[in-house]
């Protein structure tokens, strides 16, 4: 219904001075998707208020609604060419005054759509330069609904095709999408249910929120509408301190039926970790945290294992925000597992101490677009020490790339293996009384592999280098016989 749409959208944002990425797509369409979005919203709760015999208080005031300043209709249910705003007039209106009035909701209650209207125009500016291509893209988006499952079905589809590009955009890819079959796999082992409170401290697009949103719908026969109000309020929670993410989380979330999403817009690691109550605490953790170091000491001062390498800090507080009992599917560097420096042996025997670690999957090269690093996903129990961990080396018969990417089918051997914790070809258990007590090294070594190359003795390898500089020495000697 909509894909052309949303390249004719595109296409227009190409030849505007103000867009210069597939960020800036992504950005700009978001914020006209969300005021259309909120103005089918409003109609739905004014009908429904309206057979229940109530009067419906509209969120928004008359001149700032869609239908009034973005697409006014005539009689005839087209457009008002009379009334609609075009060029400079538009632009001046939505950059002078839209944004303005939006922006005041920010003083209502947190995790309501009215806060999240202000959060989301306080955090973006309209970066359309022209009014002219403007008021063609507001045309486009007012053929667009999000009255009929269908309708949102396929754009929310299509919106999540809009971040894969933009993850695959550049460098800094990862903060904005994670790969879908990655964090399917992820949220089938942890298995969530109804009735638990899900949450990523680092959220970016939202993606392991919306996929646990759809494992939780898909996989029940039919939801009460107890069920429905517990997914809705009570069950998805994030941050993201990044202001592009933030928003297109929010976007995502909604597109995909979160009507008001519980995600907070603030740097979860500014958070000291000794100030986290139970009442603060979830019972499954979903994530994959930024990798990188450089984090200032004035945030580490939030944490008990002091180190600059942003994802050992979030490893940190999921461990302390997560529940007694709680699961948790984590991405992290697999250098975490080796690395000989005192906060990675600190944090892996935090860890092991205070978590049943019993699933580690082992990620080939090339599992991230755009991402240089190797990775691992750990998953985990808190409140159990571990005794024994199993695990899962993905080997696959192909590199990973942008036109081969990650997908379901290659994951399939782990999800049923680990089920039972079976060894494998793949897979292999570990008991933790076995392992450095010092060091708690948890490098994946697959003693089912025997192709690794032995390494020779230095003194070795000193001989090897005479004797051939002494053979290049003679075919020299030979060469310069000839000249």
């Amino acid at each position: 219904m909509f894909e052309q749409s949303f390249k004719n959208i595109d296409n227009i944002l190409h030849t505007d001075s103000g867009c210069a990425t597939e960020l800036d797509y992504v950005e700009q369409t978001s914020w006209i998707l969300f005021l259309k979005y909120l103005d089918d919203l409003e109609e739905d709760k004014k009908k429904a208020a309206s057979l229940a015999g109530k009067k419906y208080e509209y969120i928004l005031a008359p001149e700032y609604r869609w239908n009034n300043w973005a697409c006014p209709k005539n009689g005839g249910g087209k457009l008002d060419h009379n009334k609609a705003l075009d060029g400079d007039d538009l632009k001046d209106f939505v950059n002078n005054k839209l944004f303005s009035y939006l922006k005041k909701f920010k003083a209502e209650e947190p995790n309501t759509i009215e806060y999240k209207i202000g959060e989301i125009f306080s955090e973006l500016k309209n970066k359309i330069s022209s009014g002219y291509k403007l008021r063609e893209i507001l045309n486009i988006v007012d053929g667009m609904h999000f009255r009929l499952y269908e309708e949102k079905h396929e754009l929310s589809h299509l919106y999540e095709a809009k971040i894969k590009n933009m993850g695959n955009a550049g460098r800094n890819g990862g903060e904005y999408y994670t790969p879908r079959p990655l964090i399917k796999t992820i949220i089938k082992v942890v298995a969530p249910k109804i009735g638990d409170t899900i949450y990523d401290g680092a959220c970016g697009s939202a993606g392991f929120l919306v996929e646990a949103y759809n494992y939780l719908t898909e996989n029940q026969s039919k939801l009460s509408s107890g069920q429905m109000a517990t997914l809705q309020n009570k069950t998805f929670y994030g941050k993201e301190i990044k202001s592009l993410a933030y928003i297109i989380g929010i976007m995502n979330m909604i597109l995909h039926g979160i009507e008001a999403p519980n995600i907070r817009h603030m740097n979860t690691l500014a958070e000291n970790i000794n100030d986290i109550q139970e009442k603060n605490r979830y019972s499954i953790i979903l994530a994959n945290p930024p990798f990188g170091a450089g984090i200032g000491r004035e945030i580490q001062q939030n944490f008990p294992i002091k180190t600059g390498e942003t994802a050992f800090l979030f490893l940190q507080h999921f461990i302390k925000i997560l529940k007694a009992g709680g699961k948790a599917g984590i991405v992290i560097k697999n250098t975490f597992l080796s690395n000989t420096d005192n906060a990675s042996v600190s944090l892996r025997k935090l860890l092991l101490e205070s978590c049943n670690l019993h699933t580690v999957l082992d990620l080939p090269g090339g599992a991230f677009q755009g991402a240089g690093v190797k990775t691992v996903v750990l998953f985990f129990e808190k409140g159990t020490s571990t005794k024994k961990v199993w695990f899962y080396q993905l080997n696959l018969a192909r590199n990973l790339g942008k036109g081969n990417p990650l997908n379901e089918n290659d994951l399939a051997e782990f999800v049923k293996l680990q089920k039972t914790k079976t060894n494998s070809d793949n897979s292999w258990s570990v008991d933790v009384k076995d392992i450095d007590q010092k060091t708690f090294d948890l490098s994946v070594k697959n003693p089912n592999k025997n192709d690794e190359v032995a390494l020779r003795e230095p003194k070795d390898i000193l001989e090897e280098m005479k004797k051939l500089d002494k053979e290049s020495e003679e075919i020299f000697k030979k060469i310069n016989q000839f000249l």
